[in-house]
């Protein structure tokens, strides 16, 4: 897993000027773990974006006086809609992930059933695939990285 930056903060600087800062760093990470999340072999990519999302919006929250109510409210919106799609997908990947660890603890006629099972779950996990993958278009990504280089910038 991605860890998060480190943010530097100066208890002698204005409050909106450590939102900016914090809002500024968490908003990078979430972009910076966006290529490849659709690919299905490589869990963890969808993982990390999630964590990055749920940083982003839990600081979003805490610095929310600092920033313009409607641009916030809407950039809000907009990165809890992203973490919910990953959500989505990431749920499945994790589900995947235990049933196939269950699989050598099984019986052989238990298998199939196990099988069968994890099948049926890697069909919701394309389908919560294609559902996410309008969030992370690069155009959809643009915008939404647009958003929050404005709302950092008017916290500044």
């Amino acid at each position: 897993m991605a860890r998060a930056r480190k943010v530097e903060l100066d208890c002698e600087e204005p409050f909106s000027l450590a939102a900016a800062r914090v809002v500024g760093v968490r908003a990078a990470e979430v972009f910076e773990h966006a290529e490849g999340v659709l690919d299905l072999e490589d869990t963890e990519r969808v993982h990390d974006m999630r964590v990055a999302t749920r940083r982003l919006r839990a600081a979003m929250e805490v610095f929310e006086p600092c920033f313009p109510r409607k641009r916030h409210r809407k950039a809000l919106k907009r990165v809890k809609a992203l973490a919910d799609a990953l959500g989505e997908r990431r749920d499945r990947d994790v589900t995947i992930g235990a049933l196939e660890g269950m699989a050598g603890e099984l019986r052989e006629g238990d298998r199939d059933a196990l099988a069968a099972l994890v099948e049926a779950r890697r069909e919701e996990q394309r389908k919560a695939n294609e559902e996410l993958a309008p969030f992370v278009a690069p155009k959809r990504l643009r915008k939404l990285r647009r958003r929050l280089d404005e709302l950092v910038e008017a916290a500044r």
